[in-house]
């Protein structure tokens, strides 16, 4: 008799830590919407002391995050940036962080505001430059953070070679994988040791829920991480987990649509004589559209375009959108059209911010799961018909 096949992604990310209810054969898992639970006897309970410890609809949360990301230990947090804090809260003062240069707003407000005055010395380098990481690296350098995607320029960084790199000094790697979700890319088979996820955007799926998600395989520095999650107290409510589950069931189906659309959107885009750019890994133009083809099984949802004639083009192009939402976040089956220098990137000094390349003109579209014909209609039909 053959060995029981290993079930597929599709298949953990709708049972992965979800049996049946043992209590009353409930197939989805309940919404355990207490704070506290009864003890046997000082000393003896049933796996549950205090909810801000742990609950068992986010247990059950955290073994599917950990399966479908291929780890063995999930940790759930009350946002994408609390997820971030706690990673960023295993270092010590004099401790160094290699942090890539484009990241979301948030992490950098985090880095810059709240870690570095703590003692935490930073540098910044360029995942997409040869040996980049490299000359940056210290004997103290302890983290390296990366985005791949990043967010917003959707610039890839080899996951497998910065991997190597910090792991030369002892270092860890951590990947922020918001924009590629457990669908379509896979941090820690490629050599990464944590992979941090807002589950906000496509895990959840449905733009009604904020959490965040820490997933890793090294037991120790599980244990280290699920102290500072219950000691900081960053975590999500009951019902908040059970809405990012009910996501997690969907989203090999919706992260399809939204790849597919993408690529409809950004093949209608390119050479648009409005835009000075179509940023996205599926075009065979992008530079690293060879590593997204062999890191990813798929190039994403997400398409960044830049405006020729800036602001005043922007806020034309946004009131002519009919289907596109202007809205922060992302990763909804609803189409969003984002402002990063005012929004997402809004709290990055302008100077930081232009040299990066976020100016006014550009723009972060999160493709959704219409109808592609509508929503190809709906940009084309805001963009001018020549640039000016």
């Amino acid at each position: 008799m053959s060995a029981p096949r290993s079930p597929a992604f599709a298949t953990r990310c709708i049972h992965a830590g979800q049996p049946p209810d043992p209590a009353t054969g409930a197939t989805i898992t309940p919404i355990y919407q207490t704070s506290t639970f009864t003890q046997d006897a000082i000393g003896r309970h049933r796996g549950f002391e205090y909810s801000r410890t742990a609950n068992p609809t986010r247990s059950a949360l955290e073994a599917a995050l950990a399966s479908v990301e291929a780890g063995r230990h999930g940790l759930a947090f009350a946002s994408g940036s609390a997820a971030t804090a706690a990673v960023l809260h295993l270092l010590r003062p004099g401790d160094h962080l290699a942090a890539a240069d484009d990241l979301y707003g948030g992490t950098v407000r985090l880095i810059e505001t709240v870690f570095r005055p703590l003692g935490i010395l930073a540098d910044a380098f360029d995942p997409t430059a040869p040996h980049a990481l490299s000359r940056v690296l210290r004997a103290s350098t302890r983290l390296v953070w990366v985005e791949t995607p990043t967010n917003p320029l959707l610039r890839l960084c080899d996951i497998r070679t910065a991997a190597e790199a910090a792991h030369a000094v002892d270092a860890l790697l951590a990947v922020d994988s918001t924009f590629a979700t457990p669908a379509l890319q896979r941090p820690l088979e490629l050599g990464a040791d944590l992979v941090v996820h807002s589950t906000t955007k496509y895990i959840g799926g449905h733009s009604d829920v904020v959490g965040g998600a820490v997933v890793l395989n090294d037991d120790v520095l599980a244990a280290r991480l699920r102290h500072l999650q219950n000691a900081e107290g960053a975590v999500p409510g009951p019902f908040d987990c059970w809405l990012i589950l009910r996501g997690l069931k969907t989203l090999p189906l919706r992260m399809r649509a939204h790849v597919a659309n993408a690529a409809r959107v950004a093949a209608a885009l390119h050479g648009h004589p409005a835009l000075d750019a179509v940023l996205y890994p599926g075009l065979p133009g992008h530079p690293q559209h060879l590593l997204a083809a062999r890191q990813m099984s798929g190039f994403g949802g997400m398409v960044t375009i830049r405006l020729h004639g800036g602001r005043p083009a922007v806020d034309r192009f946004l009131s002519r959108l009919r289907v596109f939402q202007l809205a922060e976040s992302l990763g909804g089956v609803e189409s969003l059209v984002c402002h990063p220098a005012t929004m997402t990137h809004a709290s990055i000094p302008e100077e930081s911010r232009l040299a990066r390349g976020i100016d006014d003109g550009l723009l972060r579209l999160s493709v959704g799961i219409e109808d592609p014909d509508d929503l190809v209609a709906d940009l084309l039909d805001a963009l001018p018909s020549e640039a000016g």
